[in-house]
């Protein structure tokens, strides 16, 4: 499932409070708690003070430098402060000697408004430093002319009341910035890289009206906003990236192949934590763009920062097909967008909206093939144990409880010994060249059913992926994942099969419902054919409908659609 552009586990996950503890001032606690001690950590070393002034005249004692001084030379705000503070950290902790005169220049970079440190107390102390000296000369100086021409100066004291003014309307716009620190950064970062407050690409359009500019947003309102959402969260980042078999398998291939990589640009779509992104980045991409709508973006932003890779990694909020990258084309496009039973949750049609607009004609997609399988299952115990358990619990009949479960794909690992037939690829997609028409289908399947069958329960169904190293590598449709890593030299592959380790996409379990079915007298030896379909439900663009049709070879066939919502 892809790291949150998104993709792909539909899972619910709970929020958490503390995803931005960081911007949250020392100390602010309820009123009836304890205040906590702030302790302000000096530039140059480890030693504490309990106040900002402390710290800055121990810092302009000890090593010469006087931040008070830069700040009133540079006449820096808010913000300029902030930068201040960074830029001094940053350079400390990467053991870089700082300028010997730090110009505006070297605080131009927007990145220097993330705290170096984590809970800087030093940037929510800054409303207790003195003000700046030259601003209050000026403000004294004024005021003495002021007072000295009022007798007659006329044209002198309206000049210096209006500069008055404007120094006043300066120090409230200085007010409202300290209050506004926090939506402050993400507004900035947010429109370095071209994207507006919603989310969506800043573009330069002529004026348009209030109510058809409230036509227009409601018109294209994103109805899948709630997947966005669902990935602003660590839960299900953490489930993905502890998926050892899904991250080894782009790890070992991006580092593996440092020479498809080393000097190019990457698209990562859904970028998530950035984890793919930094994979790129240490492999010697030149640049890497790491696009994500969902507000997790913020957290691979300061991913990036923290690992010193943002000079080469660039994070862009928005959908794919909305933003404005900083670029023509790139040589790579890297994507975990993968969902349950491949297609759930549509992200693919991102990617190959990306790969049209962006990817240069010999680029490449990584992955670059995946396949699709199916095959039949028999397993009475799972039966007995989910769906004919709610029909006696503690003496009484539950089966109200069942409902859906004949309607609703069940995502789950299934034992190896359930499967009961061969399994089929059904359909194998070349990322290079598929079409988002490839995705909605019906293919034929067939199997020979094994020795382990007692009855039919129903249909499994999941997916290989495949990392080619060109365009021109192909990849045979009947190959497993497994076979076609053994059949070249440090190829990578994966399964999310019933026959390799398990990972968080698990596998469809599409149960018959043997109510409605017809049974049939299935066994050892005997052939089992039928057809498979996927299709988009009307009310749910990135949900599935999967329908499934079987028979024994000769006899007549019998049809059930499962939902994957």
């Amino acid at each position: 499932m892809a790291e949150a552009y998104p993709c792909s586990d539909s899972e619910s996950v709970s929020s958490s409070d503390n995803d931005q503890d960081w911007l949250n001032k020392p100390g602010e606690e309820d009123e009836d708690e304890e205040q906590e001690q702030v302790t302000v950590v000096s530039f140059f070393d480890d030693k504490g003070f309990s106040d900002a002034k402390s710290m800055l005249a121990y810092c302009k004692d000890k090593f010469d430098f006087d931040f008070l001084g830069v700040r009133d030379r540079l006449h820096l705000d808010f913000h300029g402060c902030v930068k201040l503070i960074n830029f001094i950290r940053r350079g400390v902790k990467e053991g870089t000697a700082l300028p010997q005169e730090i110009t505006a220049e070297h605080l131009a970079d927007d990145s220097l408004l993330i705290p170096v440190l984590a809970d800087d107390a030093l940037i929510f102390c800054l409303d207790e430093l003195p003000e700046r000296t030259s601003g209050q000369a000026q403000e004294k100086g004024q005021a003495a002319e002021v007072q000295n021409s009022a007798s007659g100066g006329g044209p002198v004291v309206d000049e210096l009341l209006q500069k008055n003014a404007q120094l006043q309307a300066e120090l409230e716009q200085l007010a409202k910035q300290f209050t506004n620190y926090r939506l402050a950064v993400e507004q900035t970062l947010d429109k370095r890289w071209g994207v507006d407050d919603e989310g969506e690409a800043c573009k330069t359009a002529a004026p348009v009206a209030p109510a058809e500019q409230q036509k227009k947003k409601e018109e294209e309102k994103d109805e899948s906003a709630y997947y966005f959402e669902s990935y602003a969260h660590t839960d299900i980042h953490e489930t993905m990236i502890k998926d050892t078999v899904r991250t080894n398998a782009y790890r070992d291939f991006i580092y593996a192949n440092k020479h498809l990589f080393e000097g190019k640009v990457v698209l990562d779509i859904g970028c998530g934590t950035g984890i793919l992104s930094m994979f790129c980045a240490r492999a010697g991409a030149a640049r890497v763009l790491a696009v994500d709508n969902s507000a997790i973006l913020d957290k691979a932003r300061e991913n990036v920062f923290r690992n010193g890779l943002d000079r080469v990694i660039t994070c862009v909020r928005g959908r794919i097909e909305d933003v404005t990258l900083p670029v023509d084309k790139v040589d790579v496009i890297v994507s975990e967008w993968m969902g349950y039973c491949l297609l759930y949750e549509a992200m693919l049609p991102s990617v190959f909206f990306a790969r049209d607009k962006y990817l240069k004609p010999d680029g490449l997609l990584v992955p670059s093939h995946a396949s699709m399988w199916i095959a039949p299952v028999s397993d009475a115990e799972y039966v007995a144990e989910n769906v004919d358990w709610w029909r006696d619990v503690y003496g009484f009949d539950m089966r109200a409880m069942q409902a859906g479960i004949y309607t609703d794909a069940r995502m789950t690992v299934m034992p190896t010994d359930a499967v009961c037939g061969e399994a089929h690829a059904f359909r194998m997609l070349d990322l290079h060249t598929a079409k988002v028409a490839d995705l909605v289908f019906e293919d034929s399947w067939q199997t020979t059913l094994s020795d382990k069958v007692e009855g039919l329960d129903g249909f499994l169904v999941w997916f290989d992926c495949f990392f080619g190293e060109s365009r021109e590598e192909a990849v045979e449709a009947n190959l497993t994942a497994k076979e076609w890593v053994a059949a070249g030299r440090e190829r990578v592959a994966f399964t999310t099969g019933p026959y390799d380790t398990a990972t968080h996409w698990r596998q469809g379990l599409y149960l018959i419902d043997k109510e409605k079915a017809k049974d049939i007298e299935v066994g050892p030896g005997k052939k089992l054919v039928g057809n498979i379909r996927y299709a988009i439900p009307e009310d749910h663009a990135r949900g599935l409908n999967i329908t499934i049709a079987w028979a024994l070879e000769g006899g007549d066939s019998q049809v059930q659609t499962w939902l994957l919502h």
